[in-house]
């Protein structure tokens, strides 16, 4: 998108700053009433002969494309239809992990096409495919309803589920818990070891108990020098 004295024409057709049409000038005159508007002038059509420019304030002629292509990309997103294949004998793990993503696609604003095919003798006994369904059904209810009741097409049930307003919509148990999740706080090791007693009764006993070549007073018992008579000199 050309800007000001990015634009490259000689000659451009200028829209107005209330839309109106101003016809065509050189780019210098547009330039010049561009200044004199104090807006800027912007080139919205480059490949117009000429080329088509506005006067708006870019800052604002962004923001309103910019939220013009979310809206958009919003109903185009609307439209996605994702689809969920089930069997008349699908077990209870299966049966969570695609009722999670069925949740996760009305959440989303998108469509869930509800399919179980019949396999062989599974023909025989429709009724346990049409149970299915119809539990996953009650499970979506608070998230999605269904277009049109389950419906036997060839070997197979189909079912459309449109999700429901945002505001009527329950909130999708995966983000609340991630949401809802924090970490777990570490264990204070400090507080919980033992400290060592301070008692003097949890001494060992070694250091109570004197030692082979010491008596209870204290002195040696066993010294070669205990009968030394010093008066003597002998």
């Amino acid at each position: 998108m050309r800007v000001n004295g990015r634009i490259r024409a000689r000659e451009v057709r200028v829209i107005g700053p209330e839309g109106n049409q101003m016809g065509v000038m050189p780019i210098q005159e547009a330039m010049t009433l561009a200044r004199n508007h104090g807006v800027d002038l912007v080139e919205v059509a480059s490949s117009a002969t000429p080329p088509v420019c506005r006067l708006v304030d870019f800052g604002k002629y962004r923001y309103e494309q910019s939220k013009k292509t979310k809206e958009s990309n919003k109903h185009h997103h609307a439209n996605k239809v994702k689809e969920v294949q089930l069997s008349p004998r699908i077990d209870a793990h299966d049966f969570g992990v695609k009722l999670s993503h069925a949740i996760d696609f009305l959440c989303d604003e998108m469509k869930v096409k509800i399919t179980l095919k019949f396999r062989g003798r599974e023909m025989a006994h429709q009724e346990f495919g049409f149970k299915t369904v119809q539990r996953f059904l009650t499970e979506l209810t608070p998230y999605g309803h269904p277009d049109f009741a389950p419906k036997l097409i060839g070997r197979g049930l189909n079912v459309m589920v449109s999700p429901l307003p945002r505001a009527k919509r329950a909130k999708n148990p995966r983000q609340v818990e991630e949401s809802g999740s924090g970490p777990v706080p570490a264990p204070d090791l400090a507080s919980s070891s033992p400290q060592p007693s301070r008692d003097s009764s949890s001494t060992p006993a070694a250091a109570a108990t004197p030692s082979s070549g010491e008596d209870a007073s204290g002195e040696f018992s066993h010294t070669p020098f205990a009968n030394l008579d010093l008066a003597s000199g002998g």
